[in-house]
């Protein structure tokens, strides 16, 4: 697994598509802070760190409203191979508003309006709708 934040999405899109109630990923902090995101945002139900056996794990409760996923869609924009950064007047609304993209500033992981309300730029890491 060379891209642990992309394996995060897929498994979450994965267990959407087959209505999965819940996703256990192997824990991270970055992976955790992405995940509180989510939940803060609205487009999971919560976020909980489990200790199974020796190794941590993380699960996700999913959203759905009527058997309909509260996450439509998402993206990773930057990846291990090619780093994207914004500064904080370049930064764009997801979708029209709509979606969130998560980015990593020097005061941590925030929201794409989060980051232009306190004027941050950083690294684009995902956007979600």
């Amino acid at each position: 697994m060379t891209d642990p934040i992309t394996d995060m999405l897929n498994q979450i899109r994965n267990a959407e598509a087959v209505a999965k109630p819940e996703v256990l990923l192997p824990f991270s902090k970055l992976k955790n802070q992405i995940g509180l995101i989510l939940q803060q945002e609205g487009f999971v139900s919560d976020v909980k760190k489990i200790a199974k056996d020796k190794s941590k794990v993380m699960k996700i409760v999913l959203k759905y409203d009527n058997g309909i996923p509260a996450i439509e869609g998402a993206k990773r924009v930057s990846k291990p191979g090619q780093r994207i950064y914004v500064k904080n007047t370049e930064i764009k609304k997801v979708r029209g508003g709509f979606g969130i993209s998560i980015i990593s500033t020097p005061k941590g992981l925030m929201t794409n309006n989060q980051a232009r309300k306190a004027r941050l730029g950083g690294e684009v890491m995902l956007e979600v709708w």
